[in-house]
């Protein structure tokens, strides 16, 4: 039997408040054995973990909204929970299970004020995709056109706040925030923002609008266009563009030429959005991207869009030159500059900077093709993340520079299910060559 939804603020906040206090008293019941000398061992710890993680992904995954948003970021930002944290909450980045039809449909109606039948000759009952804060479903206007419809999940921005503070009281009692309160409050901050420019999607519309213009001369990058006459602050109509799913860039389709294809072009809309109009598409999930076999990427959701500061990119840029040049007291520099280094602290053993630079680097060593299939780039940073602990008081949230880490990480993941196997250390030092401060493109 399917679970009824919950779409009132009060449900919202007794579900989350159950899940707090069920965290904070098994990790009471931790401290209270350690402090009679029955320490948890590993294994044990790692199950009570798994146990805790378990049960906050299910709750998310149930309420949807910003909580359910704040979890698919936290499973790429695993230096400040445990890496049983960090798996479970990958759970939350697939498709998310759909909101009744009937829903949807009040919603629809209440933010467009007209009937559904007078708005659309055709809406499918089916959604074309669920995820975290709204869901899609196709239909066709009628005048003919087909479209989608992006309908956002009643509730999910009037509880925003209340989600947010739930969350962060639930990893607090959990013992699962392991940095200072000041970089708590920035990181939460952050993610605040973004979560409210995302909950309101007539934002959306600009961002759209803003990243085709830019994208303008780019013909292998499709966007869809806003339907402004069928589209409000929770309802958002864009016309149907079209493209397989990653799992569908299969062999008998697309030929290693043209995913190699798709690789670089993926790396240079990255770039160009990074260093020349220095605002990034900051959610890179597998739903939010299509492709076609002519090596077409159609690009969807622009709902979580970061404006980065010029000063930040510099500042970023200066940080890959650095670490390519291995020069590591100008990396540690540059990760001060960069909000990510607490300035205060001596400067950090060039040797822990080495080891995760030649981790790192791997895509970018040299100038033979690098075989994203084969990576393992996410089993080696895992294999490394016990050293963060000695230096935890060194380094704090990146806040300025958290969606670039995440746009990049997101395009990791992206490289390695294609199977792109090419190599781009040549257009990399393209981009670092010097600053290129223009907002649009020739």
């Amino acid at each position: 039997m399917a679970k009824k939804p919950v779409t009132t603020r009060s449900g919202r906040f007794f579900k989350l408040a159950g899940m707090t206090a069920s965290v904070a008293g098994q990790y009471a019941g931790q401290r209270a054995r350690r402090f009679v000398g029955r320490e948890d061992d590993e294994q044990a710890r790692s199950e009570r973990y798994s146990r805790m993680a378990d049960q906050i992904v299910d709750t998310l995954g149930d309420l949807k909204g910003a909580v359910m948003k704040v979890g698919q970021i936290a499973s790429q930002t695993q230096d400040f929970l445990p890496k049983e944290f960090s798996s479970a909450l990958q759970k939350l980045q697939k498709e998310a299970p759909p909101m009744p039809f009937e829903v949807i449909l009040k919603q629809i109606e209440s933010e467009l004020g007209l009937p559904v039948g007078e708005l659309f000759e055709s809406l499918d009952e089916k959604p074309y995709a669920a995820a975290s804060i709204g869901q899609v479903h196709r239909a066709r206007l009628h005048d003919g056109q087909e479209v989608i419809v992006k309908v956002q999940y009643p509730g999910v921005d009037e509880s925003c706040d209340s989600d947010l503070k739930q969350l962060r009281l639930a990893l607090k009692l959990g013992g699962l925030l392991k940095m200072p309160k000041e970089s708590v409050d920035q990181l939460f901050g952050e993610i605040r923002i973004r979560l409210k420019e995302e909950l309101d999607y007539e934002n959306e519309a600009v961002n759209l609008a803003a990243f085709r213009d830019f994208h303008r001369n780019d013909g292998w990058i499709r966007i869809p266009d806003v339907i402004l006459s069928h589209s409000a602050r929770r309802v958002l109509t864009m016309e149907l563009v079209e493209g397989d799913h990653i799992a569908e860039v299969t062999p008998e389709h697309y030929s290693q030429d043209t995913i190699n294809l798709i690789g670089h072009r993926i790396f240079t809309m990255m770039a160009d959005q990074l260093f020349r109009f220095q605002c990034i598409h900051g959610d890179p999930h597998a739903g939010n991207f299509a492709f076609r076999p002519d090596g077409t990427i159609v690009l969807y959701d622009f709902g979580c869009v970061k404006k980065l500061k010029p000063e930040i990119v510099e500042a970023y840029r200066k940080a890959l030159v650095s670490a390519l040049e291995e020069d590591y007291p100008a990396l540690d520099r540059n990760l001060i500059a960069l909000g990510a280094r607490v300035g205060s602290q001596p400067a950090v053993d060039e040797a822990y900077y080495a080891m995760w630079r030649d981790i790192l680097i791997q895509p970018f060593h040299g100038h033979e093709p690098y075989d994203f299939a084969e990576s393992e780039i996410h089993k080696d940073v895992a294999a490394k993340t016990t050293t963060v602990f000695k230096y935890l008081e060194y380094f704090k949230p990146p806040v300025e520079s958290i969606f670039i880490d995440r746009m990049i990480a997101g395009h990791y993941w992206m490289m390695k299910r294609l199977g792109v196997q090419a190599a781009f250390r040549e257009e990399l030092e393209q981009y670092l060559q010097q600053p290129d401060n223009s907002s649009g493109k020739s």
